[in-house]
């Protein structure tokens, strides 16, 4: 009967533990088994949307305040076209907002950065922020500094 208890509660243990890893396997890649709340869609324009992925969030003065639903390619401008989902709490955004793709953390996880405009009228379901600041590509800036380097070196 001792082994029995033994082995029961080794069992209850380790599905507890299975439980917890799946958890936060959910948890940290984005997907979550609640409903969603409200939402209302917003998109934007970028010459540049370097490592920007689908599920990254969007926030506002540090608050995730959404997600990017999808990127595609505008045939008309060709620029990136960023699809974002964002909360319907917080569906005040002046039309003149600033959205930007930012980098977080060391491992430089991309993300929308939105800042808030000054303008009276306000963006509504399916509008677009026209205002837009491209990613940083590290490589790019390499280059630019290498190539103004080796220019100021020949005069």
């Amino acid at each position: 009967m001792q082994n029995r208890t033994i082995e029961t509660g080794v069992g209850l243990f380790l599905l507890a533990g299975i439980l917890a890893l799946l958890l936060l396997a959910l948890r940290v890649s984005g997907l979550s088994g609640s409903a969603t709340s409200e939402t209302y869609k917003l998109y934007a324009n970028f010459d540049n949307i370097a490592g920007l992925t689908v599920r990254a969030k969007v926030s506002m003065a540090g608050v995730t305040i959404g997600k990017v639903t999808a990127i595609d390619l505008d045939r008309d401008t060709f620029t990136g076209r960023v699809t974002m989902e964002l909360q319907k709490k917080v569906d005040n955004l002046p039309v003149d907002s600033t959205a930007s793709i930012l980098t977080a953390g060391l491992l430089g996880e991309k993300y929308v950065g939105i800042s808030v405009g000054g303008d009276e009228s306000l963006l509504k379901d399916g509008g677009t922020i026209h205002d837009t600041q491209s990613s940083l590509v590290l490589e790019d800036l390499i280059g630019k500094f290498l190539l103004n380097t080796v220019s100021k070196d020949a005069k």
